[in-house]
């Protein structure tokens, strides 16, 4: 006779184990988003902090706005002033001057054309469809910008849409408060110093730190043959997107400074540098998350592989200490002659017995040339500071 199963000795270990399988995978899920999220807060803790005072900037700016329409201009409601002024600086510290200048001309633009419309053609749904369709178009026709097109659609419908009752000051009177927002707002990112070196230097140490943490876990992970270890340092690597981000991001608006900006303009080959170095970092970040899922994988099926980890470990060490050097505007010595050192040692042709260990050995030779590119290499001599193939 069948019994079910569970019922007697010869089910309860079947079942113990799917349920101990089904424990494991839970702790293990739990366990990535501990890693995952620990990193997402240290993050938001890193961008209130380096938040503040282009907020307070805009604040503040939006409060001077205030007062030079209600004061000076003798505007009794000047809400657009501060508005305007709040939407082109924003809270980053990443301001470039053609995204500045996009909002500033789209919040006027929309401004003025519902002002215009609203005298005329009053308000109401169909008005309103109008007046966006128009405000859009004419955007489209001054510039491609996408930020352009979307601030004179949006503040053209907020005028159409406000209460009549609410006009206080003239047909143009929201107009003329709009651009002294948008002027104060552009003169602020054009002409307020800004350290583009010091905060790019910052975000750059940053990106590399985490880059370097994520090799370290991934190469205990290949030491131990603990594919959850190495699903960590893929998590991780996941996770530091946001600061390559902000890296990149920060490196465009240094670029536009140093153009316009009379007081930054000495650190153009600084910046240059910097841009570079953003660019290959997140390539290597790229080709490191490549390699932790291969090693997820290679960990899984072959076990601990730990002449691999050792290449591992040398180029966590190596962009540490890169890291500390470009946080600084240290030469890179210390790093590049650890790089040299694990490039010369990365040959897949001695790892013939298993392919996966080989395919591990393959894409950390591409790692260790964009990192020794950042420490200033051309793409030709990083390469040839590989291993030869035989």
């Amino acid at each position: 006779m069948t019994r079910p199963e569970g019922s007697d000795g010869s089910g309860r270990p079947q079942q113990a184990a799917r349920l101990v399988a089904a424990g494991l995978g839970q702790s293990m899920d739990l366990r990535r988003w501990k890693v995952f999220l620990g990193v997402r807060s240290r993050l938001g803790t890193r961008r209130v902090r380096e938040g503040f005072v282009p907020v307070l900037t805009a604040a503040v700016t939006a409060g001077v706005a205030y007062f030079v329409s209600h004061e000076l201009l003798g505007h009794e409601l000047p809400m657009f002033a501060p508005i305007a002024a709040w939407i082109v600086l924003g809270h980053s510290q990443d301001r470039q001057l053609r995204r500045t200048a996009e909002l500033g001309a789209g919040v006027t633009i929309g401004v003025w054309l519902g002002e215009v419309f609203v005298q005329v053609f009053g308000t109401g749904a169909v008005q309103i469809a109008v007046v966006l369709l128009l405000a859009a178009l004419a955007a489209r026709f001054i510039d491609r910008g996408p930020l352009l097109t979307t601030q004179a659609g949006v503040q053209s419908v907020v005028i159409v849409a406000m209460p009549t009752t609410m006009v206080t000051d003239g047909a143009l009177g929201r107009w003329s408060d709009a651009l002294v927002g948008a002027a104060l707002g552009l003169l602020v990112t054009a002409l307020v110093p800004a350290d583009v070196v010091g905060r790019s230097r910052a975000l750059a140490r940053t990106a590399l730190d985490q880059l370097a943490t994520m090799l370290a876990t991934l190469a205990r992970g290949l030491r131990a043959g603990d594919p959850q270890v190495a699903a960590d340092a893929l998590t991780m690597g996941r996770a530091s997107q946001p600061s390559l981000d902000a890296w990149s991001s920060a490196m465009r608006s240094a670029r536009e400074m140093v153009r316009v900006n009379p007081v930054v303009r000495g650190e153009r080959t600084t910046v240059a540098e910097l841009s570079r170095a953003a660019v290959l970092a997140d390539r290597a970040m790229r080709n490191a998350r490549v390699v932790a899922r291969r090693a997820v994988v290679a960990v899984e099926e072959e076990g601990p592989a730990p002449d691999v980890a050792g290449h591992v470990e040398t180029l966590a060490v190596a962009m540490g200490s890169l890291a500390a050097a470009v946080g600084r505007g240290d030469p890179p010595d210390h790093a590049r002659a650890l790089l040299q050192e694990v490039a010369a040692a990365l040959a897949p042709e001695a790892y013939a017995e298993g392919w996966r260990r080989q395919t591990l050995v393959s894409l950390l030779r591409s790692l260790a040339v964009d990192a020794l590119e950042i420490t200033g290499m051309s793409h030709g001599e990083a390469t040839g500071e590989l291993a030869e193939d035989s």
